[in-house]
């Protein structure tokens, strides 16, 4: 690991400040992705901004049918709370499956977000459950913010305040979890808003996508059966030593019928 110089900002403006007047800065949130790739030497910033000082980014608050979760909130407080697990229960679900307890107690869902880990299980639901970003200068929905393989649509001095996620009326997490990193082999969410129904695929590809031909079939017909016959292209799917891409488009449609049986 190389040299670097540590700020602990005790507000998102004096953060978005020292972003601004550093050479190569690097936000500091759970550290569950920075620090190791650090200790790898894959990242060298020149300076680590810690946002784990800044109170008003911690927290979880349900409005109506939508639940605002704080960046900095921990996927454990997530998978805890009692409110979530009320209004949002697959999101609580979702959260209590990521990693290991070492893990959901010091990995943050803004963290999370930014990173845009292909794998990671929180981008399934920022799409499927149809959130909306929110960062020190402005909105993001959730369609918009995954661009690419540890990509996303954030400018630089920018930083995630929160995520906003709309409460549907059902919704379901289904994954495919590999078995040593505990990341998603494939993960797929539906969500039922009324007659919407929304799709969303983590794990698969080298970012979260959505199932347009699942969707329509599904708000014609909402059962298992409704997916029979519709097939996704390996085409643009990952491969690894473990699973061909192949393997993971099979399992998109098994984890998504088994997403719709649960709540069917």
């Amino acid at each position: 690991m190389r040299n670097f110089t540590y700020h602990r900002p005790s507000d998102a403006a004096a953060a978005g400040a020292q972003l601004a007047k550093s050479e190569e800065p690097r936000l500091l949130a759970g550290g569950m992705s920075l620090l190791p790739s650090m200790k790898l030497r894959l990242v060298a910033p020149s300076d680590l901004v810690d946002l784990g000082g800044i109170a008003a980014l911690k927290g979880i608050k349900v409005e109506g049918k939508e639940v605002l979760i704080g960046a900095m909130t921990c996927h454990a407080d997530v998978a805890a709370n009692a409110d979530v697990m009320r209004v949002l229960p697959a999101l609580a679900e979702l959260a209590d499956g990521i990693g290991d307890p070492a893990v959901r107690h010091r990995g943050t869902i803004g963290g999370s977000i930014s990173n845009a880990d292909p794998a990671a299980c929180y981008p399934s639901a920022v799409v499927a459950l149809d959130a909306t970003v929110e960062t020190n200068k402005r909105k993001i929905p959730g369609d918009d913010f995954f661009t690419g393989l540890f990509s996303t649509a954030l400018e630089p001095g920018e930083i995630v305040t929160g995520v906003r996620f709309k409460a549907p009326d059902k919704a379901k997490y289904m994954k495919l979890r590999h078995p040593a990193s505990g990341f998603a082999v494939v993960g797929v969410l539906v969500a039922k808003f009324g007659a919407k129904v929304r799709v969303a695929v983590t794990g698969a590809g080298p970012s979260v996508f959505r199932v347009p031909a699942m969707e329509k079939a599904l708000e014609a017909n909402f059962s298992p059966k409704a997916l029979d016959g519709i097939t996704i292209s390996p085409d643009d799917l990952m491969t690894d030593i473990h699973f061909s891409a192949e393997y993971r488009a099979n399992a998109v449609v098994v984890m998504a019928k088994r997403g719709v049986a649960a709540i069917a």
